[in-house]
């Protein structure tokens, strides 16, 4: 036999549920709209710069641990690593050749 009734739909099925919000949701918010701010890509670039010399130095420079004891032993080897990633960042700036100027922009 072929009823002609159309089904009934979801909602009338399932019970009404709501479905709570986190504790923590408002602070999830506040952060979602700064992270759309332009402030925050630059931090967030700035940071990637910071994390790539920290890499370097852990994987290069094989600071990943330190070797001299004491916190004095372990700033002036970090110090140490420093001026060596410094001073191979400067060698690439003067070997760099000027940019040229055109004299006559047109």
């Amino acid at each position: 036999m072929h009823h002609s009734k159309s089904p009934p739909l979801m909602s009338a099925l399932t019970p009404a549920r709501q479905i709570p919000r986190d504790l923590h949701e408002d602070a999830r918010d506040v952060a979602r709209a700064l992270a759309k701010t332009e402030a925050f890509e630059q931090s967030r670039h700035n940071r990637k710069r910071v994390e790539m010399l920290f890499a370097h130095l852990k994987r290069i420079l094989r600071l990943g641990r330190l070797r001299l004891r004491g916190p004095f032993g372990a700033q002036d080897e970090f110090t140490l690593a420093a001026i060596a990633q410094n001073l191979r960042r400067l060698a690439m700036l003067v070997a760099r050749p000027p940019p040229v100027v055109d004299p006559c922009p047109a």
